[in-house]
């Protein structure tokens, strides 16, 4: 077996192509066994709805149960892409295969780009061949665009180290980092806590005369390039917040009475209102608007938080289990996911010692800032996805040094 991952990892190309191709072929062979009611463009969920009314009307709006008008619930990236495709490809059945074999797409290069990644980041291509392969052969539904956000941060996080072993960097270099970040953020704004925790790190290690000023010019870079979807969102609603508009909601989903940690297991009597699932929600959020309606929902959490700290912190600590471990409520998932991660702290504890202290900090600081929005609202699993090539990572070293020894 060392003879062939030592092969596969000579080459980032072959070992691309071959994990690539595995990856898509097991999630196409599943895509054949789904219906074809959830192949075709539909509004069953709130990503479809709006790329249909994107593809549709040209409006990025309606992803609730009924028509609401304009909307920020999603970030806008791929909600246009699929809408891209529904549209070049005719909104039949061509058009929903084109944009599932899409996402497919993205999966299978995440995992086929772990050879070069662990590569780059110091980790070694061998444990991310072991961790590519894994990860191609774990199947699982492709979501909101998860994997697309985990290509983005990985490649975010070499340009970070690149920009943080130099030891100096330019005005371009700091302004277009800064544009890749801002860009990524209408993937997934939970990268926020991911960039400040990278600024945080680079102001402490750098050494450079102008760390402020060009740490400065990169946030200018994440500003220029959320303005454009920003300003769509004031002139729409005449707010002012950061891409998506449904964090009340989230919050409110994840902490009421009688809520539990993952959604999966909210039952009727707990079940989240939601304007998705919930008609007379959506006529409420239609009457008062979005942002109103979101704000409304935040506040209503936190008074519940205020008033039930015992029940949050309850809650937190069981999301922040789940995060880590899986759902509880799915016995045989949770074990694999909990094997996952001690395997991965194994890993991480015999890898890190020898990598530089800017390949520490991109691997950690995701790890360690990324969740923390998902510790407040109900878990999904998810939402792991754009983290899981880390643990597949660390993983795949702890395989690989055992691998060796024999």
């Amino acid at each position: 077996m060392a003879r062939v991952v030592d092969w596969l990892a000579r080459s980032p190309c072959r070992s691309f192509i071959i994990i690539f191709l595995l990856a898509f072929a097991i999630r196409g062979f599943f895509l054949t066994k789904v219906s074809h009611r959830y192949i075709v463009p539909h509004t069953r969920w709130e990503m479809e709805a709006t790329a249909f009314s994107l593809a549709e009307r040209g409006e990025f709006a309606d992803p609730y149960i009924i028509p609401t008008g304009p909307t920020a619930h999603l970030p806008p990236i791929m909600p246009g892409i699929l809408a891209l495709i529904w549209t070049l490809f005719g909104m039949g059945l061509a058009a929903g295969y084109a944009a599932w074999l899409f996402r497919i797409a993205t999966y299978s290069a995440m995992y086929a780009m772990l050879p070069w990644l662990a590569g780059k980041l110091g980790v070694g291509r061998q444990p991310g061949v072991l961790a590519g392969v894994a990860g191609a052969l774990i199947a699982v539904w492709p979501g909101h665009g998860e994997g697309l956000t985990a290509i983005a941060l990985g490649l975010l996080l070499i340009a970070s180290v690149r920009r943080w072993t130099v030891g100096h960097s330019s005005w371009v270099g700091s302004l277009l980092l800064g544009l890749a970040w801002g860009v990524a953020f209408h993937l997934q704004p939970a990268l926020l806590t991911v960039l400040l925790g990278c600024v945080a790190f680079e102001l402490w290690w750098s050494r450079d005369r102008r760390k402020w000023t060009l740490s400065a010019v990169m946030v200018l870079g994440v500003v220029l390039a959320c303005v454009p979807w920003c300003w769509r969102n004031y002139a729409t609603f005449h707010e002012v917040f950061f891409i998506r508009s449904n964090l009340g909601l989230e919050l409110r989903m994840g902490n009421h009475e009688g809520a539990a940690a993952a959604m999966d297991v909210m039952g009727v009597p707990q079940e989240p209102r939601h304007p998705r699932t919930h008609e007379r929600e959506a006529l409420v959020l239609r009457e008062v608007g979005e942002v109103a309606y979101m704000r409304a929902a935040g506040c209503e959490a936190l008074g519940w938080i205020r008033s039930h700290p015992g029940e949050f912190l309850r809650l937190t600590a069981s999301r922040v289990v789940h995060w880590w471990c899986g759902p509880l409520h799915d016995p045989m998932i949770a074990l694999l996911v909990t094997a996952l991660t001690l395997l991965a702290l194994a890993g991480a504890w015999r890898t890190l010692p020898g990598l530089a202290i800017p390949q520490r900090a991109a691997l950690l600081i995701p790890l360690a800032t990324y969740p923390l929005i998902y510790y407040v609202v109900a878990y999904m699993g998810r939402y792991r996805v754009p983290l899981d090539w880390i643990l597949l990572m660390f993983a795949g070293a702890e395989v690989w040094h055992r691998i060796k020894r024999r």
